[in-house]
């Protein structure tokens, strides 16, 4: 299959694939569920566009494995979070609840098949990777290679210094400065952003490439404006106050750094 064909085919699947998420997120009253299959999708798609393209096969092979593995990563560690907060629900949709109360079905709906478009628009270097026909890795490409597996050992392992500080009793109320949080407010947000320019290292080498910059660029704002830095913190602030105040002061909040000084 071409690329335009590959595109059409994944918008439909993925429509449908979100509008039965969106009834049983509506059947369960929990629509939290859409981030855990928001997270899989790319798996699928990933999956999808490796067997239908005609690229080199190797290259095929490795985006497929890259996004396999990141997709699956963060799937499980949401489906985990959404089933033992169940039935509550994440804090972005009971906002969306009490904004969209008047005509919450029609417009939560649309959100939904929102999502499923935002996977195909992200999805787009892994379309130029697997139809790249090429039968070599350029340097950019192993660069993006070795950027992702860095980044996704450097999240795994973030996510593991959290884990493991949360769990500590007398860490209760405190501020998880430890490890890369030490460098970085948010070390797991940041090599979750260099695990998609990673990838689009990998596409761009494709005709056309470049265009997937859209997906390292999306998933930066995302990350900074949006469902990553803004409620984070404010939770934080809310939950810690002052001891996260001080973190704030001394520690970046998005790209590493030293730590710095109270003054």
């Amino acid at each position: 299959m071409i690329g335009p064909e590959l595109i059409g085919t994944a918008v439909i699947a993925l429509g449908l694939l979100f509008a039965l998420t969106y009834w049983f997120g509506r059947r369960i009253d929990n629509y939290s569920v859409v981030d855990v299959v928001w997270s899989y999708a790319f798996a699928a798609l990933a999956v999808f566009y490796a067997l239908a393209a005609e690229g080199w096969w190797v290259r095929r092979l490795v985006i497929a494995g890259m996004v396999v593995t990141w997709s699956l990563r963060l799937g499980t560690h949401l489906l985990h979070r959404v089933r033992s907060h169940h039935p509550a629900e994440d804090g972005r949709y009971g906002e969306m609840r009490e904004r969209w109360q008047a005509n919450l079905g029609r417009k939560m709906f649309s959100f939904f098949q929102l999502q499923a478009v935002s996977v195909v628009v992200l999805g787009l270097p892994f379309l130029f990777a697997v139809i790249n026909p090429v039968a070599n890795l350029g340097w950019w490409e192993i660069a993006g290679v070795t950027l992702w597996l860095i980044a996704w050992t450097g999240e795994t392992v973030a996510d593991a210094q959290l884990a493991k500080f949360k769990r500590a009793p007398a860490n209760r109320g405190r501020v998880c400065n430890v490890g890369l949080w030490c460098y970085s407010r948010h070390p797991n947000y940041f090599c979750e952003w260099l695990i998609w320019v990673g990838v689009f290292l990998v596409g761009s080498s494709a005709v056309w490439g470049w265009i997937g910059i859209i997906a390292p660029a999306s998933i930066l704002y995302l990350l900074l404006k949006v469902t990553g830095v803004p409620p984070t913190e404010a939770q934080a602030l809310r939950s810690k106050g002052d001891a996260y105040r001080r973190y704030q002061a001394t520690t970046n909040v998005f790209f590493p750094g030293p730590s710095r000084a109270l003054r």
